[in-house]
């Protein structure tokens, strides 16, 4: 089309010329219309680059989506249609299928125990059906930040951001030790909202994960005590454990016999030094238990 507009502007060129040399009237007017017209329907040949669509409109009425990329001459009556999405000079004539990232920042949302949680999630997705996004929507990128701030709240109210029983950490999935599957239930979910709109949802990644400010300072005191706890308790079995190899050594290699009282006194004084907090300060005892 662009090379018979150029003959056709060429064509009107040589009526014009002709039309001087002969002095006639008709041919300078037919030649300087097509000449000021011609030019006028360069204006519908479009360029459709790569991983973007053009949606057309005929009257109103939807006339066609264009899907390769390619340079296409449209009809003169057809206007490009996509007000949702801006562009460098104002709005685009074309929807991008590229994948895009949606980064709706953080929220504060209750897990299932009620706590106060701070929580954020990043989105990559892209269009996969432009006519879906354009007609049905009236703005699918705003439609997107909003369900995806409903899927997060919703998904994240389900569980607990940690568990206090350890028994059941391994059973029950937590906000805290399970965000990879939690990431993929919010996927899923945002995917089945947003399908109308002709989006799809490629990954669904947790950013940001938190107490909030005002019980912040209480989850980190029993998540301290808690290791202390662990540690002790890690400790005391290891001191035990040495008591009892060393109180068994004496008496098979026949170093020392102790009796009932002494092997008390012994496990004591061992259980102090291994599981004091502080270097134990060594007494030397001259005289006898017995006295």
């Amino acid at each position: 089309m662009l090379i018979v507009i150029v003959l056709l502007w060429i064509g009107s060129l040589g009526l014009l010329v002709l039309g001087a040399m002969f002095s006639t009237g008709i041919l300078i007017g037919v030649g300087i219309a097509g000449m000021i017209l011609f030019p006028l329907l360069c204006y519908r040949l479009k360029i459709v680059n790569p991983n973007e669509a053009m949606i057309l409109t005929l009257f109103g009425n939807y006339y066609g989506t264009i899907l390769k990329e390619g340079f296409y001459y449209v009809n003169p009556f057809t206007t490009s249609f996509n007000p949702t999405e801006p562009g460098k000079n104002g709005i685009r004539k074309t929807v991008s299928l590229k994948s895009t990232t949606l980064n709706n920042g953080i929220q504060k949302v209750n897990d299932v125990l009620g706590n106060p949680v701070i929580i954020g999630a990043v989105v990559i997705w892209k269009v996969t059906n432009p006519t879906k996004a354009v007609f049905n929507i009236e703005n699918y990128s705003e439609f997107l930040s909003i369900q995806t701030d409903s899927t997060i709240r919703n998904i994240a109210m389900m569980y607990p951001y940690d568990l206090m029983d350890d028994e059941a950490a391994d059973s029950e999935k937590t906000l805290r030790g399970s965000a990879q599957e939690i990431a993929e239930s919010m996927r899923e979910e945002l995917a089945s909202r947003v399908e109308a709109a002709g989006l799809e949802i490629e990954e669904v990644r947790i950013t940001h994960l938190s107490y909030a400010e005002e019980i912040a300072a209480a989850m980190l005191q029993r998540q301290q005590a808690t290791a202390i706890i662990a540690a002790r308790q890690k400790i005391v079995e290891g001191a035990v454990s040495m008591v009892k190899m060393a109180i068994d050594k004496l008496g098979e290699d026949d170093i020392v016999l102790l009796d009932e009282e002494r092997k008390a006194a012994m496990v004591s004084n061992l259980l102090v030094v291994l599981c004091s907090g502080k270097d134990a300060q060594p007494v030397v005892n001259s005289g006898s238990i017995y006295q």
